[in-house]
This record gives C-alpha cells, structure tokens and sequence, in this order.
C-alpha cells in the first residue's frame, strides 16, 4: 500500500510539474488544500490558490482555508463570484452545481489571463467521478485539470498522503457549499443560505464534526453521522435542537435517521432529470 501510495504522489508531483504554472480552485476541504499544498511543494510561487468568497461558504470555512493557506506559506487570493445574480443558479433545479462551478471558472479564467498562469485545476478526487456532479462538467468545458484523478488518487488515499505530510486537515469533515443544503426547487437566497449557516454554527458548537442541516423550507432535516448519532438522541437535547431551529424560521425539526449522507438530496432527482442534467451540462 505504501509503495502504490508513494507511486501516486510522484505521479501527481510530475503532473504538476507538467503543468508549469497553475492556479488551483481552492475552498479549503481536504482535496483541495492537498492539491494547493502539492503544488505548492512542487512549483513554488509559480501557482496561486484561489478561494472564492460567495454567500454560499460558510463564513467558519473561509477563515479555517485562509488559515491553512497562511500556515502552509500557500500564496492565495480570494476572489468574488457571483453566482446568486443568475437565475439559473437561484432556481436550484438539477443543474445548481453546474452554473456555481461555471461562474467560478469563468472569473478564475479573467484571473488567469491577468496573471499569466499556463492552466487551472480543481481538486476533483478519483471517487467523485461515481456521484452525481454537474460542475464536473463545467469544468470540462473549461479545460480544468484535475491532477488528483490523473493521479489515481482516492479520498482515503489523499487524507493518509495529507496526515503522512503532517497537514492538519487530513481527517477534515467532508464539506460542501451551503446550497447543497437546498432541497431542490428551493431557491437559492442570501437569507436561506444564512439559516442553514446558523444552524450548522450551532450543531458545531454543540460539538458535532459531520453533520448536515438540509433546508425542506418549513422542516428542517438534520443529519448526523451514525458514528456520533447517540449524542444526538437525548430529551434535553432534542429539545435545544428544535427550539433552536424554529427560532432560524422552520416549522419543524426532524433528525434523519439514516444519518449524515453525502449529496442524500440527489435522491429527490428522477432518472430522467439526472439524464437531461446530464445532456444539458
């Protein structure tokens, strides 16, 4: 295992430096931030991270990837994107994830023009490509590179490459931008992103580390990983959350009995808006 991890590492080093210059879409999530931290070991000042700063990061997650960048000596400049001011990314239908990373790539295309790197990339892992992701999409379209999947890098693989390499986030909880919290059809607005924000502050302050609040307008859905589920099944416990919640605006509060899933909202999709999504992007 060793020796195929040690294999995958070099093959990503010499991927980058096949690039020569690169600005890397960074957010601060493990995939990420080993991306930007390799690249940064491998190219020097000749790649820049780029943290887009919108409503839908979470203000908690902005400060812990700048943090991060600013440990590791990663160059990074945050950027503005602003994908709340177009009507397809506010509709929230299918293809949200498309038009987010659509409008990420395009003002990250405009940086790199001013600033002369050969290429960009995003932090695309080998066990993306089996879930349903438009922006992947996107990023097609735009030429990103992703080195992590040329490398044949997992998740597993890039946290025991990232915790081997001493970096702090290697065991970092999986996280996504607030409006994946959307049920679908919901849309997307400053004042919703904000409550599923507060809510998610609050179920982190409780001491939680995975866990999702997904935003079915008058119910609340919280998820919570199996593994920390127990702390979460108490009386008193049940009652902060749902006065918690309704006081953020929701009528009712419900805690998944499934637990914390990655993209569980994708579930609501029919087969054939995943296979129109998946023509149109």
């Amino acid at each position: 295992m060793a020796t195929e991890l040690t294999y995958k590492q070099s093959a990503l080093e010499n991927r980058l430096h096949e690039l020569g210059s690169v600005m890397v879409a960074y957010s601060g999530g493990i995939d990420s931030a080993y991306l930007a931290w390799s690249a940064h070991r491998v190219l020097g000042n000749k790649m820049l991270a780029v943290l887009a700063d919108s409503p839908s990061l979470a203000r908690r997650h902005l400060a812990e990837a700048v943090a991060f960048a600013e440990r590791q000596g990663i160059p990074l400049k945050i950027i503005r994107t602003s994908e709340l001011d177009n009507p397809d990314y506010v509709r929230n239908d299918a293809l949200r994830c498309f038009h987010c990373k659509d409008e990420l790539f395009t003002v990250m295309s405009t940086e790199q023009e001013k600033l002369g790197f050969a290429h960009l990339a995003y932090g695309m892992n080998l066990d993306d490509r089996g879930d349903f992701r438009p922006g992947q999409n996107a990023a097609k379209q735009h030429g990103v590179a992703a080195p992590l999947v040329e490398a044949g890098l997992a998740k597993d693989d890039i946290r025991t490459l990232a915790r081997d390499a001493g970096l702090e986030v290697w065991d970092k909880p999986a996280s996504a931008c607030l409006s994946s919290r959307l049920a679908y059809g919901r849309p997307v607005s400053r004042e919703g992103l904000g409550r599923i924000e507060r809510g998610e502050d609050y179920l982190y302050e409780l001491g939680f580390r995975q866990y999702r609040v997904r935003d079915h307008g008058e119910i609340a859905r919280i998820e919570i990983d199996r593994a920390e589920m127990a702390g979460a099944v108490t009386p008193e416990l049940m009652e902060k959350l749902s006065t918690t919640f309704k006081a953020l605006g929701f009528q009712y509060v419900t805690l998944d009995c499934e637990g914390y899933r990655s993209g569980s909202l994708n579930g609501m999709l029919s087969s054939s808006t995943l296979s129109h999504a998946h023509r149109v992007s």
